[in-house]
């Protein structure tokens, strides 16, 4: 990126795992990157310090309550300071953003990310909801307005990367995922496991709700749906594998027979990196891969009777339509509900299929009618939370 003229990034979440890391990353290089706009739902403090730091030219509060302390915190900055989830759609149309890093947790990232297509920014995507919900509508909608998806994900940056330069037949993705806390526990011990063990990931340190879904192989259901929109291919050409050791994030077979991989030590700031400085590679101070102190590399078959979320994910999306979304608002609740310890580990999986039972099928939605099936399929999983603690 010699002589280029600086990216200027908008992080939607930058209070979070994803929005640390990211901002870690462009602290690293402020010859090549400018921060332009901060988003955080709560974390008011954070956004402040990180505001103070940065110097963007603006910042977004969600929460209206907490406008005033962030407000009079930047003011003898010069900062902008607005509040609301319209706020963020209305700045994705500023002139000066590049880039917009969507890292909001959940469902709520769908609209900033659409306005942002909308503006015809490039995107790099570390909202997994957004493809999971409405992929059948996002993926044409950024060809239209040539925004560029660049994959956030380690295991879709990896897939990502192995396809650059390459013209042949992709013919499977091969996605990895670690298998989580719980990878070698039985039904029981996972029935009785506590908010603290499902948190404790063996490799990654992430989010309260991904760390859930990457325990109860949801998180890898999700990228299931994320990969089937990215890279357009069928979700029978999808094989997950579970490898403990987190140094093949995904693998790529071609029409040759072929396997490509991207390894690499477990460091999200590394595709974080990568899709904002596309397609340059730049230096990063991660740690590197000694061979010789690998042990070994394993590989096995997921197993959907202890994981039944990773089923219901292959399961929705072979039915298609706003079935993923249902799916999706299904899981956010259930998710919530045991981090704040009202139902167990175990019943996340039942939830989210009596949720799905119950929610109208669209074949071909529109983005009013992926709304509508969010909020249905939050009722519905809300009331059945309801009668299990009855």
């Amino acid at each position: 990126m010699e002589n280029k003229p600086k990216r200027h990034i908008a992080i939607l979440g930058s209070t979070g795992s994803i929005g640390t890391q990211a901002l870690d990353v462009i602290g690293q290089h402020p010859d090549l990157f400018e921060v332009q706009l901060l988003t955080a739902n709560n974390n008011s403090r954070l956004l402040i310090e990180q505001a103070r730091r940065f110097n963007p030219s603006s910042v977004v509060i969600c929460n209206p309550d907490l406008y005033e302390e962030v407000a009079s915190a930047l003011d003898p900055l010069y900062i902008k300071v607005f509040t609301g989830i319209d706020s963020i759609c209305d700045l994705m149309k500023d002139p000066d953003i590049d880039i917009v890093l969507t890292a909001m947790v959940g469902f709520s990232g769908l609209r900033p990310t659409i306005a942002a297509i909308d503006a015809g920014k490039a995107i790099a995507l570390a909202n997994k909801e957004t493809l999971v919900a409405a992929g059948s509508i996002i993926m044409p909608l950024a060809r239209k307005n040539g925004a560029p998806i660049l994959p956030v994900d380690s295991e879709h940056s990896a897939i990502f990367q192995c396809l650059q330069g390459e013209h042949a037949r992709l013919e499977k993705i091969l996605l990895t995922g670690s298998g989580g806390p719980f990878l070698h526990s039985t039904r029981e011990e996972m029935a009785a496991a506590t908010r603290e063990q499902a948190l404790n990931h063996p490799r990654w340190k992430m989010g309260a709700k991904v760390t859930i879904d990457s325990a109860s192989l949801m998180n890898k259901g999700l990228e299931l749906i994320e990969a089937r929109w990215l890279f357009n291919v069928e979700p029978a050409d999808i094989e997950v594998v579970i490898h403990p050791q987190s140094i093949i994030h995904s693998m790529v077979q071609f029409s040759d027979g072929c396997v490509m991989a991207q390894l690499s030590q477990p460091d999200m700031r590394l595709p974080i990196q990568y899709a904002l400085s596309y397609p340059s590679r730049i230096d990063l101070d991660a740690r590197r891969i000694d061979f010789a102190q690998l042990a070994s590399l394993t590989f096995e078959k997921p197993d959907l009777e202890r994981f039944p979320c990773l089923g219901l994910a292959y399961e929705a999306l072979g039915k298609g339509g706003n079935a993923t979304c249902m799916m999706n608002g299904a899981n956010e609740v259930a998710v919530a509900a045991f981090l704040e310890g009202k139902i167990r580990f175990t019943d996340i999986p039942d939830i989210i299929s009596s949720a799905m039972a119950r929610c109208t099928f669209v074949e071909n939605p529109g983005i009013e009618q992926i709304y509508s099936t969010d909020f249905e399929a939050k009722r519905f999983a809300s009331d059945i939370i309801d009668r299990i603690r009855h």
